[in-house]
């Protein structure tokens, strides 16, 4: 599996980078369709959200899924991230199942 990490607008940071790939690398465990993921990591300046955005595209054999959070600080984010993009692997892997 490839991770490409992508730091929109904001300084780089190699500890987030670290905690990120481990995170996948469980997901990848799991999941061994995986081709590939995409990170972004964006900041957004209003008061009235929380404004550390983490977004993710993993490319599987014959399709992408997307996932995206918003929290008060990036790991949250990538922690809630990979939650939703494994809610729709498993749905994903249930629907396949029953054709093989």
């Amino acid at each position: 599996m490839e991770v490409a990490i992508q730091f929109v607008n904001i300084p780089t940071s190699e500890a987030l980078e670290t905690y990120t790939k481990g995170k996948l690398e469980n997901l990848e465990k799991k999941y061994e369709d995986i081709i590939n993921v995409t990170v972004f990591f964006k900041r957004e300046n209003s008061p009235k959200k929380l404004g550390r955005i983490c977004e993710m595209e993993l490319s599987l054999a014959g399709s992408r899924i997307f996932a995206s959070s918003n929290k008060k600080n990036y790991e949250l984010a990538v922690k809630q991230t990979i939650s939703d993009l494994e809610k729709q692997l498993k749905k994903r892997k249930g629907v396949l199942k029953p054709y093989m």
